[in-house]
């Protein structure tokens, strides 16, 4: 068999996954032992997974997670109110091939940015598209994208993401231009993708945060009720963290 060449063939066919599995057989003494069918399975087997390994790489890379956070990760043991049937529920991913949201509430460094994180991590590893965002920052970079032309191709990005996270929800109030651009974003994904949010307010106090009440209605209407809600309780986890780093190096 001419091996260079059909390692240069596939190599230039962008077949790497297949070629790496090929030098590889090259090298195990009983290979001839295994029919041309078998070998052949397990060269495109490989070729297969590191395609997928690649696109899973990519995803991740496009969704810029704050936190390299994983759902396996989760820590019960800390009392935050956290449903593990819940999460292990949510971990299938049913809820973004259904279009749900998910809100994430509770105070300051109690987990709730990095459970956004492992929630679209999962997405991602079942085949999602995801991205973090800020939604002050979200905002103020919506208000620049007007003036130079990008707005609407950054409302049909937002659109075409299949989950988004929209992370300090509330941090302050909205402005009239505020509730328009997150209409808009919630319009355009109503129904069609999920949205993540984190937010230290409690809902009840949402509609009083976006101000306009027409508005405020809308806005809701596209987030709230088509949502799972987990409230997260407790100290913070940063603190938590410190003081047991704090402890290990007393020691």
């Amino acid at each position: 068999m001419l091996t260079h060449p059909t390692l240069d063939k596939l190599q230039a066919l962008k077949f790497t996954g297949m070629a790496t599995a090929l030098v590889e057989q090259m090298q195990m003494p009983d290979i001839e032992e295994l029919a041309f069918e078998e070998r052949l399975g397990l060269l495109v087997d490989r070729e297969s997974t590191e395609r997928e390994n690649r696109r899973l790489s990519s995803r991740l890379r496009r969704a810029k997670l704050k936190h390299n956070a994983a759902l396996e990760d989760i820590d019960y043991r800390h009392p935050r109110g956290l449903d593990k049937s819940l999460i292990q529920s949510l971990a299938a991913c049913q809820w973004v091939a259904d279009h749900l949201n998910i809100l994430i509430t509770g105070p300051t460094g109690v987990g709730k940015t990095w459970l956004a994180c492992a929630l679209a991590q999962k997405a991602c590893r079942e085949g999602h598209t995801a991205q973090y965002l800020r939604l002050p920052r979200l905002l103020q970079e919506m208000a620049i994208a007007k003036g130079d032309g990008r707005y609407p191709k950054l409302l049909t990005t937002l659109a075409k993401t299949e989950v988004l996270i929209l992370d300090d929800w509330g941090l302050a109030k909205l402005t009239a231009e505020n509730r328009r651009d997150l209409l808009e974003i919630l319009e355009d994904r109503h129904g069609t993708r999920s949205t993540v949010a984190t937010s230290q307010l409690p809902l009840e106090k949402w509609y009083d945060m976006i101000g306009d009440p027409t508005l405020a209605d809308a806005i809701l209407d596209r987030v709230v009720h088509n949502a799972y809600k987990i409230n997260l309780k407790g100290g913070s986890m940063r603190k938590r963290k410190a003081k047991l780093t704090h402890t290990t190096q007393s020691e």
